[in-house]
Parts: C-alpha cells; sequence; structure tokens
C-alpha cells in the first residue's frame, strides 16, 4: 500500500473483501498465537466481545478446533462486558452467546472462563470488578484483545465520557446502545440501563488489539475512530494510542476512510470510469455546483488535475459522467418495447418480462421499491414477489390476541366450533401473559404472527394489481428461530430459493443490496440468491437473466453507484404509500425500528426525494421522486 493513500489513518488498517476473509485472518492470528504458547508451555489470555462482529471469527475458531486439531486447552478468555442485571441463562445473556457460539464446540477449561456477573448484588460489583483485573494481571495480562465498535465508538460498553484509565466497572448504557440493542431485546423498554465493562485503561494493557467492523453502517465511525483526534467522545479512537492495534474491515465499514472514498485528495490514482464518476459527483457536492458546469480551476483545486490532463479539459470529462447518469434514468424499468436501448439500463427484449422481486421481509418489496413494483405491473411484466421469511417476530402481542380473537368470534358467528375457538383463544393469551420480556413466544403466537404478516403482503400484492398465485412466501428455515436470533444459512434455505427461480425462469430479479439492515436477515436472504444464482448460472434461462440490487429501508445508494434510476410521479409515490399502508402491524410502531424513529412510509419517501433532488443537484431533470438500483453480474 501506497503510504501516502494511508496519510489520515492513525491506526494500522487491513482491508478485506469480505466479513468472512477479515474475520479467517484474525482467527489465524489468534490460532498461531496459540500454539507457540503451547510450545513454550504458557497460557494464551484472549479478551473477547461478543455480538454479530465476532460470529465468524468464533466460527472460524471451532472449524480449527474440529477439522485441524487445535486445543484451546491453555487458553485463559476474558470478555468484555455483560448487561446487567442478567441471568446467565437469558437469551440476551454474554454468557449464553460465548457457550452457543464458542465454548461448547471447543475444548477449553470452564475454570479458563471468565465473564462478567450480571447476578451479582450491587454491593458486590466493585470487589468483583478489582477482582477481574487481577486475575487478568496474575495471568501476565491480555496477550490479543478482540473488538467490536458500536455506533457511538464505544468499544466494549465504553460509552462516550469515558476516561482513557478507566477499569472494569458498572456502566450506564448510553441512549443510542440501548436503541441499537432493542432488537435483541424486544423492545427499547426492556433493554438493561446497565452494564459491567472492561475499561478502556483495561483494554489499552493488552499486548495486541483487533477492532474488527463490518458494513456500511459501522463506516462513519470507523473513519472518526481511525482518522479523526483522540476524543473521549469518541472511546475507540484511544486505540490511536495504543502500541499494536490493527483495525480489521470488509469493503463497505472501509467506505468513508479517505483513501477509499477520496483517494485523489491524496495521491495520484488510476483513474477509470468508476472512479472518475465517484469523483466528479464528490466535487459537485463539494463546490455545489452541477455537473456541466465544473471547470478546470474547480478540478485542479481539488486534486483532480490529472483527468484534465488525460481528457483535456473539464468540458469532455462533464459531457461524459454526465451522460452516463442521465443514461440511467428510465420510466421503463422492465425495458420498453420497440425502443433503441443502447442508451437504456435495461434490454428492450424480451417483452413483457418474467420478473421475480424477492423480499426479504413481507414489506421490502413496497417500502424499498414499491414504485418501481407497481411499473412493472402497470407495464405488463409478469411479476412474482417471493417472500423469503415470515418476518413473524416483528409482530406485536396485542396484534395477536386480537386475531386469536378474531377466530374465536369467527367461529361463534358463522357456527362452527364455539368451544374450539374458545380454547385457542384462551391457550394464545395465558401462553403470552406467561410469556417474560425477550423470552420466545409460542409455536401457536408465531403462527399467528406469521399469518398477519403474510395477509398484509398479499394485501398489499393485490394492490400493486398481481394475482395470489404470484405471490411465494418461501419461509426460509434460517429465519424460523422464534428469536431474533437466527441459524446460519442452510441448504434447505438456498434450495428454496432455487427452486422459485426454476419455476418462473426470470428475465430479471431484484433483490435486497441492503447490507446495513440492523438484524441481518437481509445479508442472510442476498446470499442465498447469490448461492442459488451461482448453481443455477448454466441454465438457459438464467444466461439471459439481469439481476437488480435494491436498498432498504435504512440506506440508498451513492449517485456513482445507480446504474438505474427510475422516477416517480407524485401520483406514484401516493400509490407506493397506500401499498406500504397495508402493513398494518408494521405501521405508526414497528417492533424493531432500528436508531430512525420515522415510521417505515416516510423513510422510503424522504429517501426517494432526496436521490431524485440529488440528481436534480447534478443537473439532471427534476423528479419528485427516484428509486434506484444497481446491477449485480453473477
Amino acid at each position: 500500500m501506497n503510504n501516502d493513500l494511508t496519510a489520515f489513518e492513525k491506526i494500522p488498517v487491513k482491508i478485506f473483501s469480505t466479513s468472512e476473509e477479515g474475520s479467517v485472518h484474525v482467527a489465524r492470528e489468534i490460532a498461531a498465537l496459540i500454539k507457540s504458547r503451547q510450545k513454550e508451555n504458557k497460557p494464551c489470555v484472549l479478551g473477547l466481545a461478543t455480538g454479530s462482529t465476532p460470529t465468524r471469527l468464533y466460527a472460524e475458531l471451532i472449524k480449527m478446533h474440529q477439522k485441524e486439531g487445535l486445543s484451546f486447552k491453555n487458553v485463559y478468555t476474558f470478555n468484555l462486558d455483560e448487561y446487567y442485571p442478567m441471568p446467565p441463562d437469558a437469551l440476551q445473556s454474554y454468557v449464553r452467546f460465548m457457550r452457543e457460539h464458542l465454548f461448547d464446540h471447543i475444548d477449553i477449561p470452564k475454570k479458563n472462563i471468565h465473564i462478567p456477573d450480571g447476578t451479582l448484588a450491587k454491593d458486590d460489583v466493585q470487589d468483583f470488578c478489582k477482582s477481574y483485573e487481577e486475575k487478568i494481571d496474575r495471568l501476565g495480562g491480555l496477550d490479543i484483545q478482540i473488538l467490536g465498535i458500536g455506533r457511538t465508538g464505544h468499544i466494549g460498553f465504553n460509552e462516550p465520557g469515558s476516561s482513557e484509565k478507566s477499569l472494569t466497572r458498572l456502566v450506564t448504557l448510553d441512549q443510542v446502545t440501548r436503541i441499537d440493542a432493542a432488537s435483541d431485546f424486544f423492545g427499547e423498554e426492556n433493554v438493561p440501563r446497565k452494564a459491567i465493562t472492561m475499561g478502556v485503561g483495561s483494554i489499552m494493557k493488552a499486548n495486541k488489539v483487533y477492532m474488527m467492523a463490518w458494513g456500511e453502517g459501522k463506516s462513519s465511525v470507523i473513519k472518526k475512530a481511525v482518522e479523526g483526534p483522540v476524543t473521549d467522545q469518541i472511546p475507540s479512537s484511544f486505540l490511536q494510542r495504543h502500541r499494536d492495534c490493527t483495525v480489521v474491515l470488509d469493503d463497505a465499514a472501509s467506505s468513508a476512510l479517505t483513501r477509499i472514498k477520496t483517494p485523489w485528495i491524496l495521491d495520484s490514482v488510476a483513474w477509470n470510469e468508476k472512479l472518475i464518476r465517484k469523483a466528479v459527483v464528490w466535487l459537485c457536492q463539494k463546490v455545489s455546483k452541477p455537473v456541466l458546469k465544473l471547470t478546470n480551476h474547480d478540478y485542479m483545486e481539488h486534486g483532480m488535475g490529472d483527468i484534465i490532463t488525460e481528457f483535456g479539459s473539464a468540458y469532455k470529462v462533464n459531457i461524459k459522467v454526465f451522460n452516463f447518469l442521465q443514461h440511467t434514468i428510465t420510466g421503463w424499468p422492465g425495458g420498453k418495447p420497440n425502443a433503441d436501448d443502447t442508451n437504456r439500463p435495461e434490454r428492450a427484449k424480451p417483452f413483457p418480462k418474467r420478473v421475480v422481486l424477492f423480499s426479504p421481509h413481507p414489506d421490502d418489496d413496497v417500502i424499498s421499491m414499491g414504485g418501481t413494483f407497481i411499473r412493472l405491473v402497470d407495464q405488463g411484466h409478469e411479476v412474482h414477489v417471493a417472500y423469503q421469511t415470515s418476518g413473524n417476530i416483528a409482530v406485536f402481542d396485542d396484534d395477536a390476541i386480537r386475531f386469536a380473537d378474531f377466530v374465536r368470534d369467527f367461529n361463534d358467528q358463522f357456527g362452527l366450533s364455539k368451544a374450539d375457538g374458545a380454547r385457542f383463544y384462551k391457550k394464545v393469551v395465558q401462553s403470552l401473559q406467561k410469556k417474560g420480556p425477550g423470552q420466545l413466544d409460542s409455536p401457536e403466537v408465531l403462527k399467528i404472527k406469521g399469518l398477519i404478516r403474510r395477509g398484509e403482503a398479499k394485501a398489499g400484492g393485490r394492490y400493486v394489481g398481481i394475482p395470489d398465485e404470484q405471490m411465494h412466501f418461501l419461509d426460509m428455515p434460517f429465519y424460523e428461530t422464534g428469536a431474533v436470533k437466527k441459524k446460519p444459512l442452510g441448504e434447505e434455505d438456498i434450495k428454496v430459493v432455487m427452486e422459485i427461480l426454476e419455476r418462473v425462469k426470470p428475465h430479471q430479479v431484484y433483490a435486497a443490496g441492503d447490507l446495513s439492515d440492523p438484524h441481518g436477515t437481509h445479508r442472510v436472504c442476498l446470499a442465498a440468491i447469490f448461492e442459488a444464482l451461482r448453481r443455477l448460472k448454466k441454465k438457459p434461462w438464467a444466461k439471459d437473466c439481469w439481476v437488480w440490487l435494491y436498498r432498504g429501508a435504512w440506506q440508498e445508494w451513492d449517485i456513482d453507484q445507480i446504474e438505474m434510476a427510475v422516477p416517480l410521479s407524485p401520483d406514484e409515490l401516493m400509490r407506493k404509500r397506500r401499498a406500504v399502508f397495508k402493513h398494518q402491524s408494521q405501521k405508526d410502531s414497528a417492533m424493531f425500528p432500528g436508531s430512525d424513529k420515522r415510521e417505515f412510509w416516510m423513510r422510503a419517501e424522504d429517501r426517494n426525494h432526496a436521490t431524485a433532488n440529488a440528481y436534480n443537484d447534478l443537473g439532471l431533470a427534476e423528479y419528485e421522486a427516484m428509486e434506484a438500483f444497481v446491477r449485480y453480474k453473477f
């Protein structure tokens, strides 16, 4: 790596294409140290983290144990944190997390495992924390500390304001942290307000630190931690002062770093069409000008003079980028029949097309691309929607009771078995009354909640205009755990996706490329689609199938990435809103809203307006709203 490109980075950063590759790298480093210490007949002391970030790392360590004979008998572990209070067998307990993701699958002695105790009386916490630090010190300190990073820049539960010298202690959780944890606890009100955490000072004493981050959602805070000033408002920035810290990222998490986002301001770069588009769009936003008004001076003043040297003038570069952006805009997402498609994002033929729209949850189809969905149907294409998961955990208990009550009254009104209806209603109500915060629903309740989401999806599809037989409910097995934590993607998941593709033999596939989804379902659903397409790529229909990726409620494609932009009129935007409204269980207040308090329809409309405004600011035609897509070539 050219040192000039990392000039802004105050911590060494390793970037991998995927989180899997990054996790394997860190796992190999840990394994090498364990083996080295075994040869020396010495212990290896690891500081471990929880959450979604290290799960693939732990899976790789388990694989090394089971297939390569890696032993953990000389390993001592100290976990970063635990909620307080928290019983060890609770679904959200980090004791349970570590057992399920690592300890139950390796040969580490139980006496070597240390996790903060969430069951202590409050008066005993301080002594416990002091003892925790002493145990680490007696073993010679942490050899390696594994970290994730929170949206506030926290490491462990060291929230903004934490001291660089802080040690293991009881802390009060930041509101943002509690919001981010809400999905695990089935509601923010159930998230504990406190936690026991190792301090920044405890972490800084480790011999080696790996801070890992995956996904676009972490990119902005990574930039602050790595490139920004050292401040207690971003506790992870203290790692700039650590003697041996490495930040391990996937491509998405690295996207805000200067060397990735704007490398031309650091050094000369090898310009290609994608990088030129990215740079020109950035320059327009920087100087608040449309593309065609950029001057040679603008390019020269912002580290982009070599583009002018190559093309001869700003005018030529501007025209090239403007034409590309203009050619992404189409009112015919399925292709316009009998038209010259040379400069259109989609093919004119065949027409009409068979389309499969994959929707990870039962409402992603209309929230994320409802306007395009409506266009495709109105323009005569055969559109199938494949709802990948039931979405059952995202339904409130009150709605389940309401529908159970409906079943009871329905049976009574239509002369069916009144006793059976009454028994069913009583069973549902008693099950929900006994359920504690964050506990799993009974199979009956899960079924009701799944049927609620299914009925809403059908209502949305009918409103858009497709028949029931073109709505497919895949109920992918990985999702059906009843808990926020899902099973890994399995063979059965891939098979159900392959089956719908083989049945429809589509010319177009739409899939959610929204990897910022906070609970990970979109990421797993997309992996299943990609694997299914990989296996089917030699089929005759697959050779003529184009895949378009849309974004969900969380984030939009950058303007320079967009390859198809579908403009929406005010009337079409209203039709999209009405389709979203069919999902009544997610209206007003969703179970897992994330950190954004806006309703899903509001997020979608604001995002669609913003995309249209961004095109307008670049000097393109002014539209009410736009939905954006990127083509995936498999």
